[in-house]
């Protein structure tokens, strides 16, 4: 069975990546397909280069049993494009962001997350960053659906 590549993109790398990173790392462990996947995340931006996850993203995942502590940010790069089989974004913005990374022939690696989810009619996940704690649990409510959707959409197209 071929290794499916999966990279989560948001501006930062602290706040949703990291979020879809830890949520889609247990579900692939809970669906015992863990040696079969592989999973990361980046953010189109320099800002926080190898700092952990916003304390917020790492409490309200922790509410929910999901540790984002080791994870460390980093920014998206050419070769994660070539390297990924799948390159999922947050929002048009970043989506916008890696054009200039993006031949042609790869564009269809690349897609916003929340095509995948089966429960909200929303095409972004929310950027939590400047708002409060309630912003951080919807992440996480929008993430874990897209989540779920991504690995059924795995399943029926590379297994």
């Amino acid at each position: 069975m071929k290794k499916v590549k999966v990279l989560f993109v948001c501006m930062g790398n602290i706040c949703r990546s990291p979020t879809a990173q830890g949520v889609f790392e247990r579900l692939v462990q809970a669906e015992g397909v863990s040696e079969h996947v592989v999973i990361d995340s980046a953010g189109t931006h320099a800002y926080h280069i190898g700092s952990p996850p916003d304390k917020r993203s790492q409490a309200a995942a922790k509410r929910r049993g999901l540790d984002l502590s080791e994870q460390r940010a980093r920014k998206v790069s050419a070769a994660d494009i070539e390297a990924f089989d799948y390159i999922l974004v947050m929002d048009h913005s970043n989506l916008y962001d890696l054009e200039d990374l993006v031949a042609e022939s790869q564009r269809e690696r690349v897609n916003l997350f929340m095509h995948f989810s089966e429960r909200w009619d929303v095409d972004e996940v929310p950027d939590p960053y400047y708002g409060g704690d309630s912003g951080f649990e919807r992440v996480l409510d929008m993430v874990e659906d897209a989540a779920a959707g991504l690995l059924m959409h795995i399943r029926r197209h590379h297994w």
